[in-house]
């Protein structure tokens, strides 16, 4: 039950920069950019190819977002590492159904597909890198 609350809070990118918590916004946009990928795919599937390209915007933004606030908590990822672990999760998860998107598109398509998977995946190995390494002090 309280799921269904949550990616109802989660359908609009704007209701979820107005969360006071870092760590909580991040999980919520993360929740957010799951929703935008299946409105990506149904919209692709249906022919729509314009909200298909706002909706893998919206992952993207989406992605970025929980990924600035996790980092504007200022917490150390080594020290503290919670949330950074689930939103490397998730955005591994996010990674795995971007590929089977991209698989999915016409060729002529997947361009705007990889553009997305890059950055999220660049945000995931930030993710890992922040985990698993040490600051220089």
């Amino acid at each position: 039950m309280q799921w269904i609350l949550v990616l109802a809070l989660a359908i609009d990118l704007a209701g979820v920069k107005s969360e006071p918590n870092l760590e909580k916004r991040s999980d919520l946009a993360l929740t957010n950019a799951n929703a935008a990928l299946d409105t990506a795919r149904d919209s692709y599937n249906q022919g729509n190819f314009d909200k298909t390209q706002v909706a893998l915007e919206e992952v993207q933004e989406s992605v970025d977002l929980a990924y600035e606030s996790l980092f504007a908590t200022g917490k150390d990822p080594r020290r503290d590492p919670k949330f950074f672990k689930r939103a490397e999760l998730r955005t591994r998860e996010l990674l795995r159904r971007l590929e089977g998107l991209g698989e999915s598109v016409s060729f002529a398509d997947r361009g705007m597909v990889e553009k997305v998977k890059d950055r999220v995946s660049a945000v995931h190995d930030d993710l890992i890198n922040g985990v698993l390494t040490k600051r220089k002090k």
